[in-house]
């Protein structure tokens, strides 16, 4: 018992049933990411690329890659952000990719979202695009039915240069 709490048994108890925020059900509708689509609960936590984290070479994920570093390859997984610290030198292959940092290369996904902190220097393939105002975009952007399945990212050579 908690010191000064006291009780009366006399008293019939005045508390009434309610959820806490891990059993509440959840909201029709509503929507994980703001973009459409709810959250699956069989998904697990995405995978992170923190601020201080440089990777040279490809990630592959089959969930969610949340990226705040740097990454010098092609990334690939099936839904992507990139970070407003984020920088990515190489293609982003995935079902919905949501940017909001600096990408030079291809960018392939059925939903594609640049938001208005985005800096893209490359083509965009997608069946639906969204492009908020204040975002940097060079490239083409090319509408298809199926943009994952089409080509890979392209991969910078970083191996056929001679340096002098």
């Amino acid at each position: 018992m908690l010191p000064n709490f006291k009780r009366s048994d006399s008293e019939p108890s005045k508390v009434s049933p309610s959820l806490s925020p891990l059993s509440a059900p959840p909201v029709p509708g509503a929507s994980a990411r703001g973009l459409g689509i709810a959250r699956s609960a069989d998904r697990n936590a995405p995978s992170v690329i923190g601020p201080d984290l440089t990777i040279n070479g490809n990630l592959v994920s089959k969930g969610e890659v949340q990226i705040d570093g740097e990454v010098q390859g092609d990334i690939q997984g099936t839904y992507v952000v990139i970070g407003e610290k984020a920088r990515i030198t190489g293609g982003i292959v995935a079902e919905e990719i949501v940017v909001r940092g600096h990408v030079m290369g291809s960018v392939r996904g059925k939903r594609v979202m640049l938001q208005s902190s985005s800096h893209v220097e490359g083509d965009i393939f997608h069946q639906a695009l969204a492009i908020e105002q204040g975002a940097f975009f060079e490239g083409k952007s090319r509408r298809s039915d199926d943009p994952t399945a089409e080509a890979k990212p392209d991969i910078p050579s970083l191996h056929g240069s001679s340096l002098s």
